[in-house]
């Protein structure tokens, strides 16, 4: 008999070593080489195009003026989130991976895609749950689509005969990490297996010109798990996030080879599945009638959208020795560095102050346009002031305390003025702006010590 060929893969990078090591020299992991077997390449490519039904012959090159143009079309779904977010629809023959938290929404938000679809074809493949859970998450949405199929099975070459015979517009695969290549002897969500089935579903998805979404586990670090080589061989890849604790779910476009990258996408999660928040602006802003102290709101962009948003700021006397400084959704070292432009540029004296700030709604913001709402929050707080109602902010704060301008201040200006606000303060340093054409008032301040003179003073 001829002797089995065998190797070792890193599960952490995918580094091959001919031995097993005790550690990695590349990514520097400790006991990640697991043993596989093999496979002679002729006969495994003879077991792929038997399974796929695809031809694994070799391709003649050609030049560039012999391939003929098609017009691109788009798989257009009833979800406007998801279509703004994957650039105006599903584009035939793309791989999308989708990645989140546990619970966050990433079966849900496909699963509603699959069964609002209708009248088309649509495979939805699950390795994690039966087909009576599945159909008890489809009848909480409350849409049936006759034409929708559900397969549980996490053999790929099983699933590749069920996509030749049913021929569907659109496969769900949830999720990467449950299916296992027969071709591979390591253990389902290797690292080999995963970039394996990734490799074959890519392949079929291009030759078939059908879209494949791809549900992906993520680590507690935050990134999706598998190797890095997974995000490089799709064609799109996504980000659910939010909090559980919190109603909103963001869907954001890390890659996207056919659309752009800032786009942003907003759900709303109920009992009876995800919503989408077509003016998330409203929903945003607190309903409150009353005049508190410390809360402010800024005019921000996530994405390509503009977004008006709640912050809020309490400043209380240390009950300790050592005041708390807490910042939810906002960036804690950028909360700090506030904290001493208020000191030094103003004279407000926090050192035996409790902060706390927080984002309404559960989101988390990087724009720098919402230092001076937060400014103002601070100093609303600090004073016990509450601030106009009818006011907004947005404007970056440097070092030395001057408001500087922030990109795209026209759009936060009309979202502002959509939304009923009669001012918004922005930085005096804003070129180019023409109040005439607004009917919102404009607030130009320079300085910090000018925003508090025009509040407070």
């Amino acid at each position: 008999m001829a002797k089995i060929k065998t190797r070792y893969i890193c599960q952490n990078c995918g580094t091959d070593s001919p031995k097993w090591l005790g550690k990695c020299n590349i990514c520097g992991e400790w006991d990640t080489f697991v043993e596989e077997i093999i496979t002679p390449k002729n006969k495994k490519e003879a077991i792929k195009e038997k399974a796929t039904g695809i031809s694994t012959a070799k391709k003649n090159a050609l030049h560039i003026n012999e391939i003929e143009s098609i017009r691109e079309r788009r798989l257009i779904t009833h979800d406007n989130e998801l279509n703004r977010v994957l650039g105006g629809g599903i584009v035939p023959g793309s791989v999308i991976l989708l990645g989140g938290e546990p619970g966050i929404g990433k079966s849900t938000l496909l699963l509603q895609l699959a069964v609002q679809l209708q009248g088309y074809s649509i495979l939805y493949v699950s390795g994690e749950e039966s087909a009576q859970q599945v159909k008890m998450r489809a009848s909480r949405i409350g849409i049936h689509n006759e034409e929708c199929l559900i397969y549980t099975e996490t053999d790929l070459f099983n699933i590749f005969k069920e996509l030749r015979s049913k021929n569907p517009v659109l496969c769900i695969i949830d999720s990467i990490q449950t299916l296992r290549s027969p071709t591979l002897e390591s253990t389902t969500g290797s690292v080999s297996q995963i970039r394996e089935c990734a490799s074959e579903l890519q392949r079929y998805a291009k030759e078939t010109n059908t879209p494949i979404f791809i549900i992906g586990h993520i680590t507690k670090e935050g990134v999706i798990a598998g190797p890095k080589i997974l995000e490089h061989m799709v064609d799109t890849v996504l980000q659910f996030e939010g909090d559980r604790h919190h109603a909103y779910r963001l869907l954001r476009t890390k890659k996207n080879r056919f659309g752009s990258t800032s786009e942003l996408g907003i759900y709303e999660m109920r009992h009876d599945g995800l919503r989408q928040v077509s003016n998330p602006s409203e929903l945003l802003i607190s309903e409150n009638d009353q005049n508190l102290s410390g809360i402010s709101i800024a005019a921000t962009i996530e994405g390509l959208r503009p977004l008006l948003i709640e912050t809020q700021a309490l400043v209380s006397p240390s009950a300790y020795g050592t005041p708390q400084r807490s910042a939810t959704g906002f960036d804690s070292k950028r909360l700090n560095m506030l904290l001493a432009v208020l000191e030094k540029r103003c004279g407000f004296r926090f050192g035996d102050k409790d902060v706390f700030i927080n984002i309404a709604g559960g989101l988390k913001v990087e724009d720098p346009a919402i230092d001076l709402a937060f400014i103002c929050s601070l100093l609303s707080s600090f004073e016990d002031i509450a601030l106009p109602q009818q006011l907004c902010f947005a404007g970056e704060i440097g070092l030395s305390g001057e408001v500087r301008s922030v990109h795209r201040i026209e759009q936060r200006i009309f979202e502002a003025e959509k939304l009923g606000f009669q001012q918004i303060m922005i930085s005096a340093n804003n070129k180019g702006l023409d109040p005439s054409k607004y009917n919102i008032t404009l607030a130009q301040v320079k300085t910090v010590e000018d925003v508090y003179a025009q509040l407070f003073q």
